[in-house]
């Protein structure tokens, strides 16, 4: 049997091993439904502009935000383009949810993240590191396709003392598929 054949006969095995897929569930992303969709952002800020996505994945085992944001050029730096990739996901066997952030400046995060209820919105809490900055990533509903968008820090050993960072608006310009 040839290298190819065997690859071939192990992919169609692997299937099998794994077992079938669970059924189908209800819909477990019910308080992500009011950021779902494609966004843009609202009025010209010093900090730039830019725009989202938050789509499900995976048959919606996970939901995918691809962000990014045109920074113009300061008299501290240049103008530059940020790009990050969230992968959003329930932790199997559980309610809790988490999200594990990336960007094109080699920043990783881990989040926690919790509904609130009563502001209409998400909350994204990275955990406490004595030695590193803490971060809060904040989306709260203002309207049928406007969202408030607050992201915060907190610096090393001060693990609650959250400042704000960037602040802004966004518009909804497509639904989720």
């Amino acid at each position: 049997m040839s290298m190819i054949q065997t690859l071939g006969t192990i992919l169609l095995l692997v299937p099998s091993l794994v077992g079938t897929p669970a059924p189908a569930q209800q819909d477990t992303w019910t308080d992500f439904r009011f950021l779902m969709g494609t966004w843009v952002s609202v009025g010209e800020t010093p900090e730039g502009s830019g725009g989202f996505t938050l789509e499900p994945d995976l048959q919606g085992r996970i939901l995918v935000r691809r962000n990014e944001a045109d920074l113009p050029a300061t008299k501290d730096r240049p103008a530059a383009r940020h790009e990050d990739l969230m992968v959003i996901y329930r932790v199997p066997g559980g309610e809790q949810v988490k999200a594990s952030y990336y960007d094109n400046e080699d920043h990783i995060i881990q989040y926690t993240v919790s509904p609130l209820p009563e502001k209409g919105g998400l909350v994204f809490v990275s955990d406490a590191m004595p030695s590193a900055p803490r971060f809060r990533l904040t989306y709260t509903a203002a309207g049928a396709d406007t969202v408030a968008i607050k992201f915060e820090f907190a610096p090393p050993g001060k693990a609650e003392e959250f400042r704000t960072y960037l602040e802004g608006t966004a518009r909804r310009t497509t639904p989720a598929h």
